[in-house]
């Protein structure tokens, strides 16, 4: 399987610096306008960049090539990395919904001062996160790349977060105008959609990478069956399990019992299972345990006995 992590390690070197001066630029306009919601999301902008350094350690530990002590390759390593982004966004949230809880109780108004540089330069940090989530987005999915996607949906969710802020932060500035300071509350108002934003970014790459490390099923039992069955000299295909992500890397394993005289023509067989498998799932591997007549079996998966090949 194809080394991707030099371009990993690329694309997360170059979004980490865009990501640093996304986060400053963000604390400085929103520490200067007294914004809760800019600090919130500056606060997501700080997971950025965390994670942007999770993903090149993890990418150092996830090489896709087995060897002595990961005879099933590294790749789980990539996926620890992902939920690592998804704990951070955890932190954000409830960093966020804690802040803007805080003011709601307290019942104080905080005055926010906006001024029409400031929104440019948020116009300018919107850019920014718009060309990193794209870049990230087409390279993790050119590459397959757990780490990459998981931090494209992180950086879009701050998309949105940014364009909420920038919505807020444009009506405090025409409340100024208007004397109407109670619009300054909007401000406080737009932290828990923003925190309902990074939660379900959370929620969204737990579900993504869970599969990989939990061995959720990868290929449906049956579809593999059908595959098998099709191949000249199988006699009965049962027991069959399989792991992975189907696009990233799939393990399979069968019991298998075939129409041949020795072991050379069993072989031969064998060697055909796992060339159409390839044809349809690649890159897969695929352990194959061949059995005697004796023990042909009706259930092809583990588990429910109604899995059978009836």
């Amino acid at each position: 399987m194809k080394d991707n992590r030099a371009k990993i390690r690329q694309v997360l070197g170059i979004t980490l610096l865009l990501n640093l001066l996304v986060m400053i630029l963000k604390a400085i306009v929103g520490f200067s306008t007294g914004s809760l919601s800019l600090q919130a999301d500056a606060l997501h902008s700080v997971t950025d960049s965390a994670n942007n350094i999770l993903g090149l350690v993890a990418n150092n530990f996830s090489s896709p090539q087995p060897d002595r002590e990961h005879p099933y390759g590294h790749q789980k390593f990539e996926a620890l990395g992902a939920l690592g982004i998804a704990t951070f966004l955890g932190i954000a949230c409830f960093e966020i919904l804690q802040g803007a809880i805080e003011r709601v109780f307290s019942g104080e108004n905080h005055s926010i001062a906006v001024s029409s540089e400031e929104l440019w330069i948020l116009l300018v940090v919107l850019g920014i996160n718009v060309f990193v989530a794209f870049y990230e987005r087409e390279v993790g999915y050119k590459i397959n790349s757990s780490i990459l996607i998981a931090d494209a949906k992180h950086t879009m969710s701050d998309i949105w977060v940014t364009v909420l802020v920038m919505a807020g932060l444009i009506g405090v500035w025409q409340a100024t105008a208007w004397n109407l300071s109670q619009l300054n509350w909007i401000d406080v108002i737009l932290a828990f959609p923003v925190a309902i934003l990074v939660f379900r970014s959370g929620w969204e790459v737990l579900q993504d990478n869970l599969p990989w490390l939990v061995d959720k099923i990868a290929i449906s039992p049956e579809a593999i069956y059908q595959i098998v069955m099709e191949v000249p000299g199988v006699i009965n295909c049962h027991d069959i399990a399989s792991r992975g992500v189907v696009g990233k890397q799939v393990f399979v394993e069968m019991h298998l019992i075939v129409n041949a005289t020795d072991v050379a023509e069993a072989h031969k067989i064998t060697e055909e299972v796992e060339i159409r498998l390839k044809a349809t799932y690649s890159p897969i591997r695929v352990l194959i345990h061949v059995e005697p007549p004796d023990y042909q079996r009706d259930t092809i998966t583990f588990g429910s006995p109604e899995h059978s090949a009836n």
